[in-house]
């Protein structure tokens, strides 16, 4: 085989980051910190277009819960959280091993939450410890360093959810504004306009995305004192309220979701009891979710990502 053939053999089964290439995996999504017997640093990994279980990946720089996750195509991205409030990680979704450190956010704060397009990464809201934020920052994926702010949000949100179109990032759900869906555009700068309502007022949901629909699964009424398993779903290019898409096969909280441009998935949250239950539904037709498999251990509070979902078209 002559060099230019090994070349193009070589590429199609590869795909260099840097100066290393990486062997090509399919569309892996990324669970990452929560709690379960303590704070968590766990980092589980699912293909995403076929079941089975999570299997681990490695561990955030140190375990905390409840923090904003996005990734791009070669990037995942978990910031935030507590305690390690203003940590930003990251790790090469298609090796495995443990986070880096990235950067701080320009805020410490715990219950963000985050989405990105291949080029930026955008976290909203949370809480800093003794109030909730309205605060949203951005870094480059592609280049390590501090969070930048970026605007605000509507009003100050904790455990909001965020999914994202490549110039889109929707923002749902979360204390103080239970309700209501905001937007910003990815590639510029200012504070978040009205979208539309979720069909149910909620916090702690898991949202994920394709290029055209927006989906916000599951989550808890304010006091968290009612697991809800609802799915709802918007048009991320237009304006407007949600509609019922299905329901999860578990009511639970604190949940976290990640996507292809097929399929949105759900891992763990809290149903009064930890969960591992990852479930999925197909992203252009309406129905119930299905099981898809485990994660590692049963986890509440974690964060989701993917290198396939609806930003980086």
């Amino acid at each position: 085989m002559g060099i230019s053939s090994f070349k193009t053999g070589l590429m199609k089964r590869n795909f260099l980051a840097g100066n290393v290439y990486f062997a090509q995996v399919g569309t892996r999504g990324l669970f990452a910190g929560g709690y379960h017997s303590g704070f968590s640093d766990n980092i589980d990994y699912i293909d995403i277009t076929s079941t089975g279980n999570g299997t681990n990946f490695g561990d955030l720089t140190s375990g905390r819960a409840q923090p904003g996750a996005c990734g791009s195509k070669l990037r995942g991205i978990f910031a935030g959280g507590y305690p390690g409030l203003g940590v930003i990680d990251y790790v090469t979704i298609a090796s495995t091993g443990n986070a880096t450190s990235f950067g701080n956010l320009t805020v410490e704060r715990e219950r963000l939450c985050g989405t990105s397009s291949h080029i930026r990464g955008l976290f909203f809201g949370g809480w800093t410890g003794s109030t909730q934020s309205n605060v949203i920052d951005y870094i480059t994926i592609a280049s390590v360093g501090n969070a930048t702010d970026f605007g605000d949000l509507l009003a100050i949100r904790s455990e909001p959810s965020a999914c994202a179109s490549s110039t889109r990032a929707l923002i749902g759900g979360g204390h103080e504004m239970d309700n209501v869906i905001q937007y910003v555009t990815i590639a510029s700068t200012g504070n978040a306009t009205d979208f539309g309502d979720l069909t149910l007022a909620r916090t702690k949901i898991g949202a994920c995305s394709s290029t055209t629909r927006g989906l916000f699964g599951g989550g808890a009424n304010v006091d968290a004192a009612t697991a809800r398993n609802v799915i709802d779903y918007v048009t991320i290019a237009s304006t407007g309220n949600a509609t019922d898409f299905g329901d999860l096969t578990v009511a639970r909280y604190y949940v976290a979701a990640c996507s292809t441009e097929i399929r949105g998935v759900w891992g763990g949250g809290n149903t009064g009891s930890y969960s591992n239950v990852i479930d999925y539904i197909t992203i252009a037709t309406t129905g119930n979710a299905t099981d898809f498999g485990d994660l590692v251990v049963a986890t509440t509070g974690i964060a989701g990502t993917s290198n396939g979902h609806g930003g980086l078209a």
